[in-house]
């Protein structure tokens, strides 16, 4: 559908095509080995600059006969399709990419259908070219006018008229190679017997576990570490002769593709799962994880399933109601950590600064989770300073500097010290205001929808926004901070069970078991009426400048409203000796009189 806007051809490193072009270009060939040492993994590829050389080769276009230049690039995968993809830069984002770094031709070929004509190029149009999903054909000769889905099989026909193929669907899918040579993996049970062929070792014999040893290391002729261990190869074949046993392992995707059926039955020494266990857990509600193998552990998770499905194993055919693959973290310079480029965030650095809480609550608060986001030290320190906020919400401050001081005049008594923290004298026992129910109510609404959406940024962002009103309270109700360390627990659990174990000690909560721990309170219930205003304030305009703010009840008429705005003691002296024209009234928003 977007063959028309071909503006060049792109080749895999290892493509047969590069190699015949690098053999006389030495620079060429260089970039081609320099492609090679990097990861060539889909994941890896994506976070790569786009780059290329030109072979000098062209190819030419099935349809208008024109010579299209080719290059290598080294975001083409050599195991998709042949190692080879048409360049549409208008129209894909990996394309454009490379053609914007390499200064190659920018061709629209989809447009919208109500379009009345198409813009010049520049980053932002290319947006709405890109965005185009369902648009008509553009500057593509006979194709022009066309629906871009009735184009494939327009093209289809034209090349088949040509002789040059025919349409089909094709597969991504390989077959899945799952032995390794190496120690670690579950063995493959299979025993290559003295008379040639393979046999499966006896169900009485299952499982096959590794051997103990001291040393797994390579065994330096490309065949796995079990080779040497005689006592673990040797056994005897179903003929009762010598056979050997299979020495390569089973990869790792093979046992991470149904290891979560085994929660449900973990205790089982007599087989996987219980079938009627697993009816009852499975499908799992929500399986976070993936990152790099997102892709390649759904769809080996799925296949493994729908075997054992077949098989009668397990009694649902998908294995996940919902599958959320988070995000890669970055280094700070926007590029996979890894250790040759010295990027790599070690952990405990972070935890040994700042703490465990602020480090698990940043990793939530960089954005969506399922985004890739680079990691940034600054945004440890924010979080931090919000701990610290929540912190001094309850903590009085004269009695936290006591401490420090204390703390860093013996520091091997810390624990004693802590006696010396007291919570501030504004938190009391009392009955919250309307204002501070609100404010509170706010905060669980949100933190609520955002925790079931695994929106854990905005969740944050929310509970920010409550410390900052509550800080400036004069009076602080004891059960309302209480709730609102419920709503922080799960992101900052440090913390917010010791300031839970604070509270109950010098602030009891009613309406709260102060014998359990902060993780087994309820959560908190979100009341609608608390949010709802009783009163609005108004902004009243004279010819749509502001003159005055009205606070009104909320449930005010609209006609009551126009008369208290006509009314107002600060709008009147600009309406002396005019006629009044209009008075706009927008409920619950504002009021606008038009006046000459």
């Amino acid at each position: 559908d977007t063959i028309m806007g071909v503006t060049f051809v792109a080749v895999a490193p290892e493509h047969p095509l590069a190699a015949h072009a690098a053999s006389t270009q030495p620079k060429l060939a260089a970039f081609i080995e320099e492609c090679k040492k990097g990861g060539t993994t889909e994941a890896e590829l994506a976070l790569k600059e786009k780059e290329g050389m030109p072979t000098g080769l062209t190819v030419t276009h099935p349809l208008t006969g024109q010579a299209v230049p080719v290059w290598v690039g080294n975001y083409v995968l050599m195991s998709y399709g042949d190692g080879a993809v048409m360049g549409v830069p208008g129209h894909d984002e990996r394309d454009f990419a490379f053609a914007l770094k390499h200064g190659l031709p920018i061709q629209q070929v989809v447009n919208l259908p109500e379009a009345a004509a198409v813009k010049p190029f520049d980053a932002t149009t290319w947006q709405e070219w890109y965005a185009t999903k369902a648009g008509v054909c553009v500057h593509s000769g006979v194709l022009d006018g066309l629906p871009f889905k009735e184009a494939v099989d327009q093209v289809a026909r034209l090349l088949g008229e040509k002789g040059l193929g025919e349409k089909k669907t094709t597969w991504r899918l390989r077959d899945w190679g799952i032995s390794r040579q190496r120690y670690w993996g579950c063995p493959i049970p299979i025993i290559h017997e003295a008379e040639g062929g393979m046999a499966l070792v006896p169900e009485e014999d299952l499982p096959v576990y590794l051997p103990t040893v001291d040393n797994y290391e390579p065994s330096g002729d490309g065949s796995s570490p079990l080779k040497g261990i005689t006592e673990f190869v040797n056994v005897t074949d179903s003929q009762g002769k010598m056979g050997q046993r299979e020495t390569d392992t089973m990869g790792g995707f093979a046992c991470s593709s149904w290891y979560f059926l085994r929660f449900a039955d973990p205790h089982n020494d007599d087989k996987p799962w219980d079938a009627e266990k697993a009816k009852y857990w499975m499908p799992v509600d929500c399986y976070v994880g993936g990152a790099e193998h997102a892709v390649l552990h759904l769809l080996y998770a799925r296949f493994w399933h729908k075997v054992l499905f077949d098989l009668g194993q397990v009694s649902t055919p998908e294995p996940f109601f919902k599958l959320v693959n988070q995000g890669l973290i970055l280094g700070e310079d926007g590029q996979k950590m890894s250790k040759s480029r010295g990027n790599v965030v070690n952990p405990d650095d972070v935890l040994g600064e700042y703490g465990a809480d602020a480090f698990r609550l940043y990793e939530m608060f960089m954005g969506p989770l399922e985004m890739v986001k680079p990691w940034n030290t600054k945004g440890v320190e924010g979080v931090y300073r919000f701990l610290g906020r929540a912190w001094r919400l309850f903590i009085d401050e004269e009695s936290e500097t006591a401490y420090e001081q204390s703390c860093a005049a013996a520091p091997e008594r810390e624990a004693e010290f802590l006696g010396l923290l007291r919570l501030q004298g504004a938190i009391q026992n009392v009955e919250a205001t309307p204002a501070q129910l609100k404010t509170l109510h706010a905060c669980i609404k949100k933190v609520t929808e955002d925790l079931e959406g695994l929106r854990f940024n905005t969740a944050i962002s929310a509970m920010m926004v409550f410390v900052n009103e509550a800080i400036s309270w004069n009076v602080k109700p004891s059960g309302l901070l209480a709730e609102f360390l419920i709503l922080l627990q799960p992101f900052a659990p440090h913390v917010a069970e010791e300031l839970w174990e604070r509270l109950q000690a010098h602030a009891p909560v009613t309406g709260r078991d102060a014998t359990l721990g902060l993780a087994y309170q309820p959560w908190p219930r979100f009341d609608p009426a608390r949010l709802v205003e009783s009163t609005l304030e108004i902004p009243v305009q004279v010819n749509g400048k502001l003159r005055d703010k009205l606070v009104v009840p909320a449930d005010i008429s609209k006609e009551d409203l126009e008369k208290a705005a006509l009314s107002c003691e600060k709008v009147r002296p600009f309406l002396e000796g005019k006629t009044i024209q209009k008075v706009i009234v927008v409920p619950r928003k504002l009021v606008n009189i038009a006046a000459s």
